[in-house]
């Protein structure tokens, strides 16, 4: 699957488009393959023909109207001002709180992985359902919902009932990275909100947690539509935020492929035995905490990973060299984390007429 491409659900309702027939690929393929049949069917009289080009004409029209796909300019007429109004409160909170980038940037990953970026995460638990917020991987973890209420209500004072709290996700994620020094790319909107969350599904692993094995990163990446380059470039999220000291004791107390001064200066504020400031934070990065970068990748040649799952990457596996690639070449880098956040946020979208606009991220609309 190219990069940026969305799955085709066949079950996803059509959402009602502009026809651009002539200029789907899938027009010309139906076209060529109507003229084979017509040569090839030399006695065939003239309704087998209109027959074969009125089914050739359906499927060109089913096919171009059925694959409902996210746009850069989804909300170019409705909401042109969705961009600046998100910024303007992403910004300010990060400038308040450097780590709020990470968290925001790190809702849109949780919310994507668990049944596709449809804002799920958002949602605060019902008498129908329990959501994804206290899901081992999001528990004490995940924070940052107050500055995605704050931005869903001034994007509802611009254009009320119009841009989803998925959508909100995903242009917060960009503008949290371009904040702290990161790359930029082309969001692709047109998501819709999920009306409901599971916390099973959230805690059914399709999250790796902290502890993961390399083998485990890959197949959580690879089951999402993401490749193992994708994996190593969404890694190097781990450029900005923090880590509580529950996620890193067993690698800084028990682990041979760490540095032993790195090791030693975590070991001062994460102490044993467990239970003993288990929130105690430590930076993902030692060198710029608060700054996108590629420092992230010069850790882990430095066996200065925070977490097991950081220092797989760099362990005499199949990513080394990729590793080492990022941590030479910041563009690269950069280049590589926009292409597969844009396929991250391709993950099985809600679209057309499934799902909802929710007016309040944290409850579907009543």
């Amino acid at each position: 699957m190219g990069i940026g491409t969305p799955r085709f659900n066949p079950n996803t309702p059509i959402e009602p488009r502009p026809l651009t027939i002539y200029s789907n690929p899938l027009f010309f393929q139906t076209h060529s393959l109507l003229i084979t049949l017509i040569n090839s069917t030399k006695m065939a009289s003239s309704s087998m023909i209109v027959s074969f080009a009125l089914l050739a004409c359906t499927l060109c029209l089913i096919t171009s109207t059925s694959s409902a796909q996210l746009t850069h300019e989804f909300y170019s007429k409705s909401c042109p001002k969705v961009f600046e109004t998100v910024s303007s409160v992403v910004r300010s909170a990060v400038s308040k709180e450097k780590r709020m980038g990470a968290s925001l940037l790190r809702l849109h990953f949780h919310d994507c992985f668990v049944n596709g970026c449809d804002g799920s995460i958002l949602l605060d638990d019902t008498s129908s359902f329990t959501g994804e917020k206290t899901a081992r991987p999001n528990a004490n973890s995940v924070r940052g919902f107050n500055v995605i209420d704050d931005v869903k209500k001034s994007v509802e004072k611009v254009c009320p009932g119009v841009v989803s709290c998925a959508d909100i996700l995903a242009i917060s994620a960009l503008e949290s990275t371009l904040a702290l020094g990161g790359p930029s790319w082309k969001v692709k909107l047109g998501r819709r909100d999920s009306k409901s969350a599971s916390l099973s599904a959230a805690n059914s692993g399709v999250i790796p947690p902290p502890s993961s094995t390399l083998a485990n990163l890959i197949n959580r990446f690879q089951a999402v539509g993401l490749s193992a380059k994708d994996m190593v470039a969404l890694s190097g999220s781990h450029t900005i935020g923090q880590a509580r000291c529950t996620t890193f004791r067993a690698r800084i107390y028990n682990d041979t492929n760490i540095d032993a001064s790195f090791a030693k200066l975590r070991r001062s504020n994460c102490p044993l035995p467990a239970g003993s400031g288990d929130n105690n934070l430590a930076p993902l990065d030692v060198k710029t905490p608060n700054y996108f970068d590629n420092n992230y990748y010069k850790n882990l040649i430095s066996q200065k990973g925070l977490l097991r799952s950081d220092q797989v990457l760099h362990n005499g596996g199949s990513t080394d060299s990729l590793v080492e690639q990022y941590s030479k070449n910041a563009g690269s880098f950069n280049a590589d984390f926009a292409a597969a956040m844009i396929k991250m946020g391709d993950i099985r979208p809600l679209t057309g007429s499934n799902g909802e606009i929710r007016k309040n991220c944290r409850k579907v609309n009543s």
